[in-house]
Order: structure tokens, then sequence, then C-alpha cells
């Protein structure tokens, strides 16, 4: 699928994210978002979304879609092909939003949700055509990140998820299909794990908020970002591969090294001290400031990962070769297009 007019319902930190992404590939975006600070604050991370894009991309970009705000669902879906619904993470909204949404969109049009976690089954019961609806949860920042989490629910179509798979990857994103219906999908469930441990060896003294990034960013954190997991520990294994790795360290399951299942209660005291660390470690930068730094060095990375695996690149780095191929390609076309100014 070609996305031909999207429309994005939502434009907050996710929602704008995806505005920024569809427009950048040339696509023409409705946004509805009843904030009144909406266009500001698109504004600002379109702005972002460019810088990145143009280090991306340094020869050119592709003519840049449109954006209108609308003033309803109704006029925001009117004639799209590809609808993105990002509002909060409650039931009952999306409940009401998803209705609208159904209610006034084209019958063949895609509609895809936002959430991190909420199950798609309970989310199609508000639909009169709930087999076009997939959970498609992206990763922030959504104009730079390729990953999105494809996930039907119980009414959900096979032709659907075909649908979004082609949809998603025509952006340039890596679509991956979650097999089975599960609350946070896997992404943030990953999350959730290593983020109920940090809680417990910041409060419990263990190291700092910026010792404990620093040991993600310095370490494992560099080889998940070209290898993933898996594929890390089958090296881990050495020449017997995975098969002597779960042989030598699955034992270590069995030990009290994690906190897993057991949460720190989340008071004010918790809030207190991951909020002072955390302002003593990043306090000296704006938060637009840390996007851009953020956003250069994700560029950097998959830039990098590109040009390994002699030329032929790797993980989110061929996937970012092609997508920058892609691009220029568009913005070649786009130029050649253009009319010539008469001489007189």
């Amino acid at each position: 699928m070609t996305i031909n007019k999207a429309a994005c319902i939502g434009g907050g930190v996710i929602g704008a994210g995806w505005v920024a992404r569809l427009t950048l590939n040339g696509v023409d975006v409705s946004l509805f978002d009843p904030d009144p600070e909406a266009s500001r604050k698109i504004g600002e991370v379109m702005k972002n979304a460019r810088r990145a894009y143009k280090q991306m991309v340094p020869a050119g970009l592709p003519k840049e879609g449109d954006v209108t705000y609308a003033k309803s669902v109704a006029e925001a879906v009117a004639g799209a092909d590809f609808i993105q619904e990002s509002v909060p993470e409650r039931l009952d909204v999306k409940h009401k939003v998803l209705a609208e949404i159904d209610a006034h969109a084209a019958p063949d049009a895609l509609v895809g949700s936002s959430t991190s976690g909420i199950l798609p089954s309970d989310m199609q019961v508000a639909m009169k055509h709930p087999e076009r609806l997939v959970v498609a949860h992206p990763y922030n920042p959504v104009y730079l990140l390729p990953l999105v989490e494809i996930v039907g629910g119980k009414d959900t179509s096979k032709a659907t998820i075909e649908k979004a798979q082609a949809a998603y990857a025509s952006i340039g994103m890596k679509p991956v299909v979650i097999r089975k219906e599960i609350e946070a999908f896997v992404g943030d469930r990953l999350l959730e794990a290593a983020w109920r441990e940090s809680l417990w060896l910041i409060k419990d003294g263990i190291c700092s908020v910026e010792e404990l990034d620093d040991i993600m960013r310095y370490g494992f954190g560099l080889r998940w970002a070209q290898m993933g997991m898996f594929q890390v520990y089958r090296i881990a294994g050495g020449e017997a591969g995975m098969r002597h790795f779960m042989a030598q360290f699955g034992p270590c399951l069995s030990w009290p090294w994690t906190k897993l299942m057991d949460v720190p209660e989340f008071n004010d005291e918790l809030v207190d001290l991951i909020a002072g660390q955390s302002d003593e470690q990043s306090g000296r930068w704006s938060i637009r400031e840390l996007e851009k730094i953020r956003d250069e060095n994700l560029v950097a990375m998959m830039e990098a990962l590109s040009k390994t695996n002699k030329g032929k690149g790797w993980g989110a780095g061929a996937l970012h070769r092609d997508y920058v191929k892609k691009l220029s390609k568009s913005a070649e076309k786009a130029r050649a297009e253009k009319p010539k100014k008469k001489s007189r």
C-alpha cells in the first residue's frame, strides 16, 4: 500500500512524530488535536525532524507534504486512506475517538492505533468495521526510529495486517507483526522489566541515575543497537553458539539477581529521588536541546551501521541505507519536475 493522504488524530509527542515522518516522505497530513498549542508543538517537532533528515540526506529532501489543521475528527479523516490515532492511553478515550474515525473514514481506510499497551480487541468493540484496525506501536522519535509493532485483534483481517505492513514499510519503517495479542506487546514488556529493576537499583542506593545510564550506553546498549539480545548471546557462547550459552548461563535464572515481580512503592520520596538525580544529570540542557542531541546520535549510529557488512549494512543500518536512497530518489524526481523559471 502506498499512502496517498493521511490523517493523524492526536498531536502529542507520538502524534507529532507521525506527522513529521509522513510529511517528510511527501505525504499530505490532516491533523486533529483540540490542544490550542498543537500548531506550535507540531512546528517545533517538525523543525527538529527536518534538521535530522537533512543530516541523513544532505543532497536534498523530497517535496514535503502539507499539514492542515482540521476542526474535527470527521474533517481530518475525510479522503484519507491512512489514519493514525495517537490519543491518550485511556480506553474510554480510545473508544470515543475510534468510533468517530470509523463513522467518517472511507470504507477501505487503514486505521492504526499508536497505543503502547492496550489490546486491539479491547478497542475494536467501539467500531462497526473492526477488521481494519491494527495496533501500530512506534518508538520515539517516530520520524527516526524505524520499528513499528503491528498487532491485530480478534476481528482484524489478514488483509489488513498485510496492508499495514506495506503501508508502514513505504515510509521507511520496519514493521514487525506480533504473533499473539498480549498487553504491552513485546518492546514495552522488555522496557518495563528493565525499568522495574532500575527503580530498585536507584532506590536501594546501588547506583545513581547517571551511573545506570552510563552502564547501558557504554556497554550492552551498543551491542543491542546492532544485534539485539539473542544474536549477542549466541556470540557469547563461543564456537558452540547458543546451545553452549544456554547451558553455561541457564542456572543463573534461579539466582536472586532481579526483583522483576517486586515493585518499589511508587511514592513522592522515590519520585523526588529519581527526578532530582535526573536534574543533576541533564538539567543543563533543555528538552529541545536533548532531542537534537538524541537525533544526531541516532542518525550517526544508523549511518555507521549502513556502511558495515562489506557495504551491505547491518540491522537498522541496512534499512536506513535503503530509506536514504529512496528519499534521495524522491528528491531528485521532485527537482526534475519543478518548473524552470523563464528567462527574460
